[in-house]
Parts: C-alpha cells; sequence; structure tokens
C-alpha cells in the first residue's frame, strides 16, 4: 500500500513538474518576443486612432494575428474596425478580448511633463498595450495548444470604441459570443490586482435643439435660440441631481453652442453621459433626462431630438474565474523599475501632487477581494452577461496615475507600460492554459454565471436597436 502511495505521489509531482516546466517555456517565449510586442504597442500608441477610426491599428492586429495563422473575420457586427481572429476548433471556446481606440484631445509626448505630441487624441487608457498583450496572450496559447495538440479554440476578439461607442455590445448583440465558454480581459492600471470587477451601466446620447436665427442685437425676437434649449436642459437636469440615488453620475459636454454671439444659434447640442450600478436605474435616470429636454425646448421655442450613442450593462463577477485570474497573477508577479524608469516615475508622481513615489504598488499584487466599488463604464459588461467572463489590471502606470490624464499617455508610450503590458500578456496566457488544461473549472464558471445572472434573464441592449454609432467620434 505504502509502495503505491509513493508511486502516486512521485506521479502527481512528475506530472506537476511538467506542467510547470510547460508553463515556463511559454512565459519564457513570452519574453523571447517583447520587444516585438513593444514595437506593436508603440505603434498603436503613436496612431493614436479615436473610436471606429482605428483603422491601421486594426489592420495591424489583424496582420499579426493572421502571420501567426489564425483565421481573420473582418468587420463584424456591421463595424468596419471590428474583427475576431480564431485558432484551434471544438470545446471549450476560449475568448481574449482586446482594444485599441485614444481619447480625443489628450496628445502627450512620452516625457515626464506636459508636453503635446500635437496629435487629435492620445491613448491615456492604455488601450494600445491592452489591444497587444491579449493578442500576445492569444498567440501564445495557440502556440501551446499546436506544440500539445490541445483540444479546443482560442479566439480574440477585437474590439473598437470602448470609449464611449459600446462597440462590444454590438458583437454582443450580433451573437458573435452565442458559442463562447469563457471571455478573458485585462485594462491598463496604476497597479496589479485581480480582484472581483465592478462597473457601472450607462447610457449616452447626443441632444440635438433646433432654433431660429436672428441678428442677436438687430431682431432678437425674431429668434429662437437652440443654445437656450441646451442651457435649460442643463440646468433641469443639474436640479435633477438631489433627486437620483447618490451613487448615481451624470455628465455632460456642450458639443456645439453656436458660432459667434450676435447671432441667435439655429443649432445646438449636448452629450450626456448617466451611469449607476444597476441598469435599471439608469434607465430610469436616462428618461428623466429625456423629459427635460423636452421640457426645455416647450420652453424655448426651439424643436429637439437625440441620438443614443452608447449604452452598457454593468458588470457581472465570476469568482470561479476570478480566482484563478488571481492565482496566476500573483505568479507572474508585478513590475520591477529601473534606475532610468523611477527618475521617470519620480517626476509623474510629483506632477501627481505625491511627495514621494509608492513603488509598492507597481511591484506587488493587490489582496485578492470579492466585493469592488464601481467607479467607470465599460462595454464589456454586455459581454459578461453574455459568457463568463474574468478580468485584472496591471501597473502600466506609474502608481497613483489616475486613468484619462496626460500622466498616463505618457508613462503608456515607455518602457514602463511595456512592461505592465507584458505581465498582462503572461498572465492571461496562464489562464487560458489553465481552462484547456481543466474543463471542470469552465464548467464551474458557467454554473455560477447562471446562478448570478438568472435562468430567464433576457438580454436588452440599453442603445436599443440603432446601428453602431460610426461616427460619434467625428
Amino acid at each position: 500500500m505504502k509502495k503505491v502511495l509513493l508511486l502516486c505521489t512521485l506521479s502527481l509531482f512528475c506530472t506537476t513538474l511538467f506542467s510547470q516546466k510547460k508553463a515556463d517555456d511559454v512565459l519564457e517565449k513570452l519574453d523571447a518576443n517583447q520587444k516585438k510586442y513593444a514595437d506593436i504597442a508603440l505603434q498603436i500608441w503613436d496612431l493614436a486612432e479615436m473610436g471606429y477610426l482605428e483603422e491601421k491599428s486594426s489592420a495591424l492586429l489583424q496582420k499579426t494575428l493572421a502571420d501567426e495563422g489564425f483565421s481573420i473575420k473582418k468587420g463584424v457586427a456591421g463595424i468596419p474596425t471590428a474583427f475576431v481572429a480564431e485558432y484551434g476548433s471544438g470545446y471549450p471556446v476560449i475568448a481574449i478580448l482586446g482594444e485599441y481606440d485614444a481619447l480625443p484631445g489628450l496628445s502627450q509626448q512620452a516625457v515626464p511633463e506636459k508636453k503635446t505630441a500635437n496629435k487629435a487624441a492620445g491613448h491615456a487608457c492604455g488601450h494600445h498595450l491592452f489591444g497587444t498583450a491579449s493578442t500576445a496572450a492569444a498567440i501564445a496559447t495557440k502556440n501551446w495548444l499546436k506544440e500539445n495538440k490541445g483540444q479546443g479554440t482560442i479566439r480574440f476578439y477585437g474590439c473598437p470604441a470602448e470609449e464611449g461607442g459600446s462597440g462590444k455590445v454590438y458583437m454582443v448583440r450580433e451573437g458573435l459570443f452565442n458559442d463562447v465558454d469563457i471571455a478573458l480581459h485585462w485594462h491598463p492600471s496604476s497597479q496589479n490586482a485581480a480582484s472581483a470587477g465592478a462597473a457601472l451601466a450607462n447610457k449616452s446620447a447626443k441632444f440635438r435643439f433646433y432654433g431660429t436665427s436672428a441678428h442677436a442685437a438687430g431682431a432678437p425676437d425674431r429668434g429662437r435660440s437652440a443654445l437656450d434649449g441646451v442651457e435649460a436642459m442643463n440646468m433641469m437636469v443639474n436640479m435633477m441631481r438631489e433627486h437620483i440615488p447618490q451613487e448615481a453620475r451624470i455628465h455632460y459636454v456642450i458639443t456645439d453652442g453656436g458660432k459667434a454671439p450676435n447671432v441667435v444659434p439655429n443649432f445646438a447640442e449636448v452629450y450626456y453621459y448617466a451611469r449607476h450600478g444597476k441598469r435599471d436605474v439608469v434607465i430610469d435616470i436616462f428618461d428623466r433626462i429625456v423629459k427635460a429636454a423636452e421640457g426645455a425646448a416647450l420652453g424655448t421655442g426651439t424643436t429637439m431630438d437625440y441620438e443614443m450613442i452608447g449604452g452598457t450593462h454593468e458588470l457581472l463577477p465570476n469568482l470561479t474565474l476570478q480566482k484563478i485570474m488571481h492565482k496566476n497573477l500573483s505568479a507572474i508577479g508585478g513590475v520591477t523599475y529601473t534606475d532610468e524608469e523611477k527618475q521617470f516615475a519620480e517626476k509623474i508622481s510629483k506632477s501627481l501632487g505625491y511627495e514621494e513615489l509608492d513603488m509598492k504598488r507597481a511591484l506587488n499584487i493587490q489582496p485578492y477581494k470579492e466585493e469592488a466599488r464601481a467607479y467607470g463604464s465599460t462595454d464589456v459588461g454586455d459581454v459578461s452577461f453574455a459568457v463568463p467572463t474574468v478580468g485584472m489590471g496591471t501597473a502600466t502606470w506609474v502608481p497613483g496615475t489616475p486613468a484619462h490624464s496626460w500622466q498616463a499617455v505618457a508613462a503608456g508610450g515607455t518602457s514602463i507600460g511595456v512592461k505592465g503590458m507584458m505581465v498582462a500578456a503572461k498572465t492571461l496566457t496562464l489562464t487560458a492554459m489553465e481552462l484547456f488544461s481543466d474543463t471542470k473549472i469552465v464548467e464551474a464558471a458557467k454554473t455560477e454565471f447562471i446562478e448570478r445572472r438568472g435562468e430567464d434573464f433576457e438580454y436588452i441592449p440599453l442603445l436599443g436597436d440603432r446601428p453602431p454609432a460610426l461616427d460619434y467620434r467625428k
């Protein structure tokens, strides 16, 4: 009996060592290709293409995957810059999400002081790193499947226009995730964490008011100001803030307020977001915003219409998967800076008002938590209601850096961003390998998914049946 137990123990030990060696081999190959992926990420960083305009960025990732033997479906869900890349066949189908859109008005050089690169946009949310790391993970997983004659399908989803354009919502609505078993994603951050995430549901729209032009001094009585309509709407919505749940968020920007002070504007536009942790609350708040717009038009003698731009669900966590992701991120570890990188980071940290640089957030992995507070929105939320989904964040920015800042753009264009990107690529790869190797995890995640979502759940996109808003950044 003791002999049998010893043999079993040795067998398990050898199997573990063999599995570890295979994992180490995969990670070593990712390290060997770091420069290749750094070049791709920095090309996309330099392109800085906004949502639904990411033609060159999308094409670069498509070519990278096609060169590695992936089949490519271009222009999916009616979006020219969206695509799906696939390798393998059969169960399980593991998806890795990738983004690559930039934000308007955040042009910045890769230097530790605010200095424009004279472009229309900048990668202030690190999606150049997001798309590239996910591509690297898909390729590494493909190579592992091929070398070990593994069963299953690895897919990369090229997801455009996350920043307000809700690109993934159209892809979910089109049924592109219907046969997916698990979806993996990540996001650039100022720390390393793989705890359960949260996101706010969101509805956004552009409200357009139409009036009558007239000379603002010579014949003001003949005019009806579209800008008055916008301002009246804004005033009513701002009063409404007192009477909505305190966790809700409403924000707007006037995108067109007229062209000259002495001309009564016959057109004006305001762009609104409404957010809350539950989509039903967002729907109610948005409906009240529409009523305010209708009242503003009535009161100013103008007319109004609106165009839905985006709409996303909150994020549905999956703890079965989240524990696996956290374990793998912990195994990979955080980011270590060189002396040069540390000098850069210290200058960035001072520009943010910190007395000293907190290197622990880059070096260490944050403790695992099963609850989170939502501060932003993402169209990954809709994916998480279609398929069990898990994500994480890695330190691609200097600790303490907020997203959507020039400091995020600057670090994302340096080796600091690349190092964090490779941590993400490795963690995604290990997680995908584990799911392919142990489909019991896949089935447990799917069981939890149904329990959390509800068996009778019906997916209704918050942006309705409108076609993709391809010109929302124009």
